[in-house]
């Protein structure tokens, strides 16, 4: 009888150590919102009806960002781009580096959107459960699932046509977003961040 009690005490101990839902992503999304920079990876497992297939890089609080980019575009398209200021310097598989604007790149993907858009989609999440408290690499994270609405999803993931219910890992130190995993139709996007205000150097690329 007493290892019984013992062992509902600390199982009610557990389920009442996670915190408040709406109150963690509250303060997840004031801790993004002060993030400087973050380095990321979009990926996508089977085929999600979303043109950006992968994308990873390191991007700046200005806006700044470099890295690579697979997005459908009459066939799948591989680049790597330098974003720095209103100008973006790309190329493909060969050849050298050629140049768009910003409105040129956001049309097709926004990679500011991973610190921009995130205190909005974390802000107005609803129905916020928390699940558990784990480890998510080295950190301690807080998993729980919430229902992330279209219109703040599609700026982080273009293509997004409905409201999703995702898993977040939120770091239970810092309150800062370590993954999202939506699921889609066809398929499944997980958005991983890391790297949190580490040195980022963005420059045009040496001709």
């Amino acid at each position: 009888m007493a290892c019984l009690l013992l062992v509902t005490a600390c199982s009610a101990k557990s389920e009442t150590a996670l915190p408040d839902g709406p109150a963690l992503l509250k303060r997840s999304a004031e801790a993004m919102g002060t993030v400087k920079t973050v380095a990321f990876t979009i990926e996508t497992k089977d085929k999600p009806a979303v043109p950006v297939r992968h994308a990873e890089g390191s991007l700046t609080r200005a806006g700044d960002a470099k890295g690579t980019l697979q997005i459908e575009i009459v066939g799948l398209q591989e680049i790597e781009f330098v974003l720095v200021g209103d100008k973006v310097y790309f190329k493909g598989p060969t050849g050298g580096f050629q140049t768009m604007t910003r409105q040129q790149l956001v049309a097709l993907y926004d990679p500011s959107a991973v610190l921009t858009g995130v205190p909005g989609l974390l802000s107005t999440a609803q129905d916020a459960q928390p699940q558990a408290e784990e480890k998510l690499g080295d950190a301690t994270a807080y998993r729980l699932t919430a229902t992330l609405t279209q219109q703040a999803l599609a700026k982080l993931v273009p293509g997004v046509q409905q409201n999703v219910t995702g898993t977040l890992w939120i770091d239970k130190a810092s309150g800062r977003l370590l993954k999202l995993d939506l699921p889609l139709t066809g398929g499944s996007v997980a958005v991983t961040l890391g790297d949190y205000d580490a040195p980022v150097t963005v420059a045009p690329p040496a001709s």
